[in-house]
């Protein structure tokens, strides 16, 4: 099952996102996090901390879970 996000904008970055699920500590860590691990939204690996991510998408980050973009 996977986790959930709540956002209540249009749309959050990677970078946000990646603070927002607790996966890294601080904004800062999203570049180096994103380098060494792989990442998946909507089943496609995206690597970009600038991604645009809005309600109903899926972002898989194997070791660390499962989400699922809510507004």
């Amino acid at each position: 099952m996977s986790e959930q996000i709540k956002i209540d904008t249009e749309f959050i970055t990677l970078g946000q996102f990646l603070k927002l699920a607790e996966v890294i500590q601080s904004g800062g860590m999203a570049k180096w996090f994103l380098s060494e691990h792989e990442v998946f939204i909507n089943g496609e690996q995206d690597q970009r901390r600038g991604r645009k991510l809005r309600n109903g998408d899926k972002i898989a980050i194997p070791g660390f879970g499962e989400f699922h973009v809510i507004h």
